[in-house]
């Protein structure tokens, strides 16, 4: 897919310009022949070759949604297609819909196409639709995937929700630690010059940190560009991330926290993708490249090795030490009363409300923890300033 820009005329002689997505120049003049519009000029935006998503999860679960409620009402699905690629609300969505749609036609397979653009349409998606086309319930399918999509949309945007908070306090406690050693300290410099005995180490870090952030600022600045730029070369070395990784996932809270998103997030994968007849060990196979963490990817590996050698899946996820106890004793109930799916997708549910209750926890200890933080830069800032007068005021 590709971004074309172009300069047309409407049907009352109007010039108009604007941008559509299509797989070619000659999809681009179909697109604007269906809008009654006569082109004049059409080129290719530079640099927008290659499938840009431009779509937000909440809009490709409602497609899902959509197409699934038109194959219930009898709607045949190269004709839902359609009506979904006709949808002005979303282009690039309309123009995936219509590739679809022509790919169907031709003869090829809707999880086939769907794969020709993985950045759009994941390979969960194309594992599911693809057991969907094999066993005929299609309709079903897409149900689940609309379902599947807008979970993890809702839990992205809770967490992203709860973090708006304490990122505006540290933005602001920025802002005012960068506003006291830059403009507040050095006015105080002249007033310490002459004092007798030298100035206290707090004083004295005092004032270095505001030569840092002023006199010195162009090198501090190339200094913390170049530190920066090692820690990115170093944490994407594999070793490096897996142990950063594996180190985080240790942690009291956040680490907590992260097994219990990871976990969520896999019992979904798993749990909508057994629902629709997809194989255990190709769900797993599939489930480890979505749960976003490296050294869960590796137990979901072993998972998958002991699986193909006739086990059950929660003995490796419990000696994996990732999963909480519960988590493990319901998948492993799951197994036993032959309903896994099932059971995944309660576990899903549970551990996101779960989510839910422990980022409430930790929004509400940040805050507290910010402003102390913005306090102790305060205080700092204080005791190094009124430890120089105080003896100023002796020596008067």
């Amino acid at each position: 897919m590709a971004i074309f820009e172009y300069t047309a005329l409407t049907a009352g002689g109007q010039r108009v310009q604007g941008s559509l997505v299509g797989a070619s120049e000659q999809a681009v003049l179909a697109e604007l022949e269906s809008r009654q519009l006569t082109p004049v000029a059409i080129k290719e935006r530079l640099g927008g070759g290659g499938f840009q998503r431009g779509v937000s999860a909440r809009s490709l679960g409602e497609s899902y949604e959509q197409v699934s409620d038109l194959l219930k009402a009898g709607v045949p699905l190269l004709r839902g297609l359609r009506v979904l690629a006709g949808r002005r609300s979303t282009p690039v969505l309309s123009a995936e819909y219509r590739r679809l749609a022509d790919s169907l036609e031709k003869g090829g397979d809707l999880a086939s196409a769907m794969a020709e653009s993985p950045r759009l349409f994941p390979p969960v998606h194309v594992a599911m639709v693809r057991a969907g086309e094999r066993g005929g319930f299609l309709e079903e399918i897409f149900a689940n995937l609309g379902r599947l999509v807008l979970k993890q949309a809702e839990l992205r945007a809770k967490i992203i929700g709860n973090l708006i908070y304490p990122a505006i306090l540290l933005v602001i406690g920025t802002g005012v630690g960068l506003a006291l050693f830059i403009f507040f300290v050095p006015l105080f410099r002249p007033m310490f010059e002459q004092l007798r005995g030298g100035l206290p180490f707090i004083t004295r870090f005092v004032f270095a940190t505001a030569d840092a952030l002023t006199v010195y600022g162009p090198v501090t600045l190339v200094l913390l560009a170049l530190l920066a730029g090692g820690v990115w070369s170093m944490v994407r070395r594999p070793g490096v991330k897996e142990w950063i990784e594996g180190t985080r996932l240790k942690l009291p809270i956040v680490g907590h926290l992260e097994r219990s998103i990871t976990a969520a997030r896999l019992c979904r994968l798993l749990g909508s993708m057994l629902g629709n007849g997809v194989p255990m060990l190709a769900a797993l196979q599939i489930a480890k490249d979505g749960v976003g963490n490296v050294v869960v990817r590796r137990a979901l590996e072993q998972a998958a090795e002991a699986v193909q050698a006739g086990q059950h899946l929660s003995p490796p996820l419990a000696a994996s030490g990732l999963f909480e106890d519960d988590v493990v004793e319901m998948i492993s109930v799951g197994e036993a009363a032959n309903n896994l799916d099932d059971v995944l997708l309660k576990v899903a549910l549970t551990l996101e409300n779960r989510i839910d209750r422990v980022l409430n926890t930790v929004v509400r200890l940040i805050e507290p923890l910010m402003l102390l933080l913005l306090a102790g830069v305060i205080g700092l800032v204080a005791a190094g300033l009124l430890l120089p007068m105080s003896k100023l005021g002796g020596a008067v």
